[in-house]
C-alpha cells in the first residue's frame, strides 16, 4: 500500500496488505462505517469497475465475446430479482442483438428525407453519455461543431456567459433558429462584465421565439464570471459544457481554451447542481429582463447603459492607480 489518501471501498484483499503493515511505522485511518446512502453509492461503483475489468477479460472468439457479455450481465439481472424481492429486472434485460438505440424520428412530420444523415449532422462526435475535455486550438474535436450538433438535437438550452460577442452568434445563429423552429427554448444569462457583451448580439438573440435573456448590470457587486451551457433533451440524455469559453469567435473556435463536457448518464449530480444554480440565478433580481428594458426606452437605452458601465469601470481603474 501507498502511503497517501485513499477513498477506497475496503475489500478482503485490501484488508490483507492492511493487515501487512508495521503498526509501528504506519498509522492506519478508516472511516465509520457506511450508512444505507453511501453503501449504495460506493459498492455500485466498486462493482461498476469489477464488472467492467470482467467483461473485458471473456477470453472467447470475437463474433461471439458481446453474446456473452449480454449472458452474464443478463444473468446477474436474474441473480438480483432473486436476492431482492422489489428489484424487477425484465425492463433492463439486454436484448441478444446487442446494439445501441441512437434515435427515434417522426416520419410524419420531418423535412429530413435522410434521417440517418441527419443523425450525423445533430449526434455530438463526443457521443451523449461519455464526458469529455475540450482543450481548444483545433486539437481533437472542435467546440464549435460540437455546440452546433448539441443545438440542434435539444429541446431546451439554459446559457450561463459573463459576455456574448456578435461573431460567436453569427457562427451559430443558424442552429439557434433551427432549434427554434423545432420548438426548442432559450434561456440565457449574461453580463455587462467590462462592456464586452456586444449589443448587437444581445438583439439578434432576443428577436428569436422562445428565447429569454437576463442580463446583470450590477458594477458594485462581485461579477458572475462563469462559462457553462446546459443542453436539455425529452429523451433524459443531458449534456452540460463548463470551463473557460465565453461566447466570443476565438473561444469557440482557435482560442486554447479548456472545457469539460459532463452528462447525465455519469455524473447526474453535476448536471442537477447546474439546473438548479442557473434557476437560483434567474430567479434573482440583479439579473434584469432583457425584453423589460426594451419595453422601458429602446435598444439605444440599452447600448448606453453597457457603455456607461465600461466608462465607469474604467474610471475606477484609474482612480485606483493613482
Amino acid at each position: 500500500m501507498e502511503i497517501g489518501i485513499y477513498e477506497k471501498l475496503i475489500t478482503t484483499s485490501v484488508r490483507q496488505k492492511l493487515g501487512a503493515l508495521d503498526k509501528v511505522k504506519y498509522e492506519i485511518l478508516q472511516g465509520k462505517k457506511l450508512d444505507t446512502e453511501e453503501a449504495t453509492y460506493y459498492i455500485s461503483l466498486h462493482l461498476l469497475s469489477v464488472i467492467k475489468k470482467a467483461l473485458g477479460l471473456i477470453s472467447v472468439k470475437k463474433d461471439i465475446q458481446v453474446g456473452k457479455q449480454i449472458e452474464i450481465s443478463n444473468n446477474l439481472l436474474k441473480f438480483l430479482s432473486e436476492q431482492i424481492e422489489e428489484f424487477s429486472f425484465e425492463e433492463d434485460i439486454i436484448d441478444v442483438e446487442g446494439r445501441i438505440l441512437e434515435g427515434v424520428f417522426n416520419k410524419l412530420n420531418n423535412k429530413h428525407r435522410d434521417l440517418q444523415l441527419h443523425l450525423s449532422e445533430i449526434m455530438p462526435a463526443s457521443r451523449l453519455s461519455q464526458s469529455e475535455l475540450f482543450t481548444g486550438g483545433n486539437v481533437g474535436l472542435s467546440l464549435e461543431s460540437e455546440l452546433r450538433k448539441e443545438i440542434r438535437s435539444s429541446n431546451r438550452i439554459d446559457l450561463l456567459v459573463s459576455f456574448i460577442k456578435w461573431p460567436a452568434i453569427r457562427i451559430l445563429l443558424d442552429d439557434f433558429k433551427e432549434f427554434i423552429e423545432q420548438g426548442g427554448q432559450l434561456r440565457i444569462i449574461t453580463t455587462t462584465y467590462v462592456g464586452a457583451t456586444d449589443a448587437k448580439a444581445i438583439q439578434e438573440l432576443s428577436e428569436l421565439p422562445n428565447t429569454e435573456i437576463k442580463i446583470c448590470y450590477n458594477t458594485r457587486n462581485e461579477r458572475l464570471h462563469a462559462k457553462a451551457y446546459l443542453f436539455y433533451r425529452n429523451t433524459g440524455y443531458h449534456t452540460a459544457y463548463i470551463g473557460s469559453s465565453n461566447f466570443s469567435r476565438s473561444a469557440l473556435t482557435t482560442g486554447l481554451e479548456w472545457n469539460i463536457k459532463v452528462t447525465t448518464q455519469e455524473v447526474p449530480h453535476i448536471l442537477d447542481k447546474f439546473s438548479k444554480t442557473f434557476q437560483s440565478y434567474w430567479n434573482n433580481p440583479e439579473f434584469e429582463n432583457w425584453i423589460k428594458h426594451l419595453r422601458r426606452a429602446n435598444l439605444l437605452e440599452g447600448m448606453m447603459r453597457i457603455l456607461l458601465t465600461f466608462l465607469t469601470l474604467n474610471l475606477t481603474i484609474s482612480k485606483e492607480k493613482f
